[in-house]
């Protein structure tokens, strides 16, 4: 019930809200997490708009994604943890955001960072407890539609997708000319990272607040999976929207929307 109140609030109101939210110097820093086959670019309708309304926002761009060619052999989970930890500094205050499997990265770095981290916001995430990894979740994640298209290429340590189900898995409600340009875009992902459990405590990650937001047509990370992982993972509240797994596609504003939400503090 909380998450369809919180998804009807903000298709009634969410832009209203959205409008009234003030510039202000001492916003927070918005950080945000790619998901795997994915790189900084996901953020480019979402980003301007965080920092339209006066919040410094920081895309990172994990190793190996995107224009990064940092070889696969040397990339591991900690690689992309200590990535994030740098773009954020010194901060604190942060809101940090994680997609898909952002979810994993930002959950270690609340572990190794946690009095700099004020929110964490999973988005369509895997939200990991201690020992766990994206591997053994999404083994429990019978709904996602991705074991269908996996390519594993173990001598190279990477992992992709078969070209036909680029759109099935990530944005089947794209715009055919933005559909088009993700499966240009589309490369492998190193296996490493996949496989590795995070190491979590109560003491550290345990006491950072945790917000997340559902996909509700989801292939990836099925709506099913994130229900178990929010109803494990102490999550303090919860958004729901009807997209696919790629809502900074198919509806930037509403995400944004959510987004300024959480990190105004409202």
């Amino acid at each position: 019930m909380r998450t369809t109140l919180l998804t009807i609030a903000f298709f009634v109101i969410g832009f209203a809200a959205f409008s009234q939210i003030k510039n202000n110097k001492k916003m927070e820093t918005i950080v945000l997490v790619h998901g795997a086959w994915s790189d900084a670019s996901a953020w480019s309708a979402v980003a301007p708009v965080l920092k339209a309304k006066g919040f410094e926002v920081i895309e990172v761009n994990l190793p190996g994604h995107g224009k990064d060619n940092t070889s696969f052999a040397t990339i591991t989970l900690q690689s992309y943890v200590d990535a994030v930890k740098q773009a954020i500094g010194h901060r604190n205050n942060v809101v940090l955001v994680g997609h898909s499997m952002g979810g994993v990265v930002i959950s270690q770095v609340a572990e190794e960072i946690p009095g700099q981290i004020k929110e964490l916001v999973y988005l369509a995430a895997f939200l990991p407890r201690n020992g766990e990894s994206l591997l053994s979740l999404s083994q429990q994640d019978a709904d996602s539609h991705i074991g269908k298209y996996l390519q594993i290429d173990q001598a190279h340590g990477s992992a992709n997708l078969a070209q036909d189900g680029i759109i099935d898995v990530f944005a089947a409600d794209a715009p055919p000319a933005v559909a088009d340009q993700l499966v240009a875009d589309f490369k492998a992902d190193p296996l490493a990272p996949f496989a590795t459990p995070v190491a979590l405590t109560d003491a550290n990650f345990g006491g950072v607040k945790k917000v997340y937001i559902h996909t509700l047509n989801d292939h990836a990370v099925s709506y099913t999976l994130q229900q178990a992982m929010v109803k494990n993972g102490h999550v303090e509240r919860e958004y729901a929207i009807p997209t696919s797994h790629a809502p900074f596609i198919s509806m930037p504003g509403v995400l944004a929307a959510i987004i300024l939400q959480e990190a105004s503090g409202k």
